[in-house]
């Protein structure tokens, strides 16, 4: 059999920005291993395998490691591959996944992700953190990943972070790092959640910041991470007293989100670009 296969740059409004993930059409599922074996050769962060159901699509997500349980960006690289080339009139899509059902939805110039929240509950700073980051850490935070805050957006943005050191702590599929954004909770997100666009441009401030690293693993810095999100928006939301926030991963490809607090579930929006499609031979 021949796969659909699109590459999407994910939280991106042109070529080479955000997040790039694999987006696969199926007819049926394959072997785990053979799924497995794709995202391997892909070599992608993660790699979408979809399938079309009556009134929604089965979605699994494999890094070149693992099938992991949620992923943002290549959810929204789903729903633009969706929306471009399967469904051009519709206004949302429901994708059943490890996590429950997520929806995507049109909301003006972008597609907006309904996920659940995973507020992170707050721990003792682990002892290698400070010297796997080379700067103050003010409080560690948890849930699926480590979340370290530190105390300003430059601080996230220069980090050089030692993996090796950040990698002996365990338990985590992998580190958050965030701070306030340099403007102090700026203003962000005119239409997330109303159908309109947020509307801010590249320059415009971030209400927070972060960046995510997996030390050890095919893609040691994740460039834009959705599922880290889910995290970050509950807490940013109660620190800045506001629920509609802009936030900005500070890769070296970056990205922006438009995100919203929804008390048990957040919505994250964002553009996408089209890089690649073809067809995947699955032959002999």
């Amino acid at each position: 059999m021949n796969m659909r296969y699109f590459v999407v740059d994910a939280f991106a409004d042109e070529l080479f920005r955000g997040n790039p993930a694999g987006v696969c059409l199926l007819d049926e599922w394959l072997s785990d291993a053979l799924l497995q074996s794709i995202a391997v050769e892909n070599n992608l962060a993660e790699t979408a395998f979809l399938i079309r159901r009556e009134g929604f699509y089965d979605l699994r997500w494999f890094t070149p490691e693992l099938e992991i349980d949620l992923c943002g960006h290549a959810t929204l690289a789903s729903a633009f591959v969706i929306f471009k080339f399967i469904e051009p009139e519709a206004s949302s899509l429901a994708f059943e996944t490890q996590s429950g059902r997520l929806v995507v939805a049109r909301a003006g110039g972008l597609l907006e992700m309904d996920f659940p929240a995973r507020m992170p509950e707050p721990i003792a700073v682990p002892e290698l953190a400070e010297a796997a980051l080379g700067v103050p850490v003010l409080e560690a935070h948890a849930s699926r990943d480590l979340m370290l805050l530190v105390g300003s957006e430059q601080e996230v943005r220069e980090l050089r972070p030692n993996l090796d050191l950040l990698g002996q702590i365990a338990g985590y599929l992998g580190v958050i790092v965030t701070a306030a954004g340099d403007a102090g909770g700026a203003e962000a997100a005119g239409g997330v959640g109303a159908g309109g666009d947020a509307g801010a441009a590249k320059g415009d401030a971030a209400d927070f910041v972060s960046r995510f690293f997996v030390p050890g693993s095919a893609v040691p810095e994740d460039h834009v991470t959705g599922s880290t999100h889910c995290n970050l928006i509950p807490f940013w939301a109660t620190r800045l007293g506001k629920d509609r926030l802009l936030a900005k991963q500070l890769s070296a490809r970056g990205g922006t989100l438009y995100c919203q607090n929804c008390g048990d579930r957040v919505k994250i929006a964002g553009k996408s670009v089209l890089y690649l499609q073809g067809e995947i031979l699955l032959e002999g």
